[in-house]
């Protein structure tokens, strides 16, 4: 027995270690579903990536990387192209939904469709992996880990200001043109879309969950995502500690204004209350009072609790749609 000599094999094998072995299954997985975006609008020409999440031809990618555009060209891993339309973009959350088309006008069949995961389960120190198609090239795909979550990040949609929440921070490193490709887990699964650069070494990925599920539901049925309005601005604050005790929650809403005629008003909210829960939910913080106002809000009763003055009142507001721009 020769003990002095190591077999090539097993060198190879020792090289290729867990941490590898998983960053190239994911690599594997994924960058067939991902496409390089090519747009051309009045400001320019503009790229991006977009993930293939449907088997007949819906692609997901980032609302400002096809700002100002109805449709494009789709470029994927194998070189395969397919012009796009744009089906429908929401800036508030930074997500489009395109439509993948061969020149004959039928849906294209040559992206593999990724599987998107759920980002709520996300831990800080996790594994992640970036993957995009940017600058037209074969592919992008880096590695890291979670670095932060429930980061937020200011979106504007005309004279419309708010945050997206639960936003994902990882060090995996963004290359120009990665935004709108995907941020996958350990096991391939898409948990996030990738939309910015937060600093050096840091990057930002508008997380899949139960929230931007149903908005990229509406925009592939409806083409757009209507919101409701209440009519009202605060900012979270300690509840008294026996209130915390009785609900189960540390904070809830201040409000800071009333919009004068909103269903806000007409359901008698007034400056000072706290808001405690609406529909049921706990309300902590404005995003959790956002989270409610996607479509199905608008138009139905819904029962609001506040704090008012050391006791609990129950208002019942009727929303309204949140005019476009």
């Amino acid at each position: 027995m020769n003990t002095g000599q190591i077999e090539p094999e097993r060198v190879e094998s020792a090289a290729l270690d867990a941490y590898s072995q998983v960053v190239t299954a994911v690599a594997g997985r994924v960058l067939p579903s991902v496409a390089a975006l090519s747009v051309q609008t009045a400001r320019g020409a503009g790229a991006g990536s977009a993930v293939t999440f449907t088997d007949d031809g819906f692609l997901l990618t980032s609302a400002h990387v096809v700002t100002g555009a109805q449709g494009g060209l789709a470029t994927f891993g194998d070189g395969a192209e397919a012009r796009f339309d744009v089906v429908g973009a929401d800036p508030l959350s930074d997500l489009a939904v395109l439509r993948a088309r061969t020149t004959g006008g039928q849906v294209t069949d040559t992206a593999q469709r990724a599987e998107l995961g759920d980002a709520d389960g996300l831990q800080v120190g996790q594994l992640v992996v970036a993957v995009g198609n940017p600058m037209g090239l074969a592919g992008s795909v880096s590695a890291g880990v979670v670095s932060g979550l429930r980061r937020s990040l200011p979106a504007r949609d005309g004279r419309h200001v708010r945050l997206i929440d639960d936003v994902i921070q990882t060090d995996a490193a963004l290359n120009p043109g990665n935004s709108g490709g995907a941020l996958a887990d350990s096991a391939g699964r898409v948990v996030g879309i990738n939309t910015a650069v937060a600093g050096y070494g840091l990057g930002l990925a508008v997380p899949i969950n139960a929230t931007t599920r149903q908005i990229i539901s509406e925009l592939v049925t409806n083409g757009r995502v209507r919101r409701a309005w209440l009519g009202v601005a605060g900012s979270p604050v300690p509840l008294p500690p026996q209130v915390a005790e009785r609900t189960g929650q540390r904070l809830g809403l201040r409000v800071a204004e009333v919009v004068p005629g909103s269903p806000a008003g007409a359901a008698g909210i007034y400056l000072g209350d706290v808001i405690i829960s609406a529909g049921g939910r706990p309300v902590q913080s404005v995003q959790a009072l956002l989270k409610l106002m996607l479509g199905p809000a608008i138009g139905t009763r819904l029962p609001i609790t506040v704090l008012r003055r050391g006791a609990l009142v129950d208002v019942v507001t009727v929303p309204t749609e949140l005019a476009a721009r």
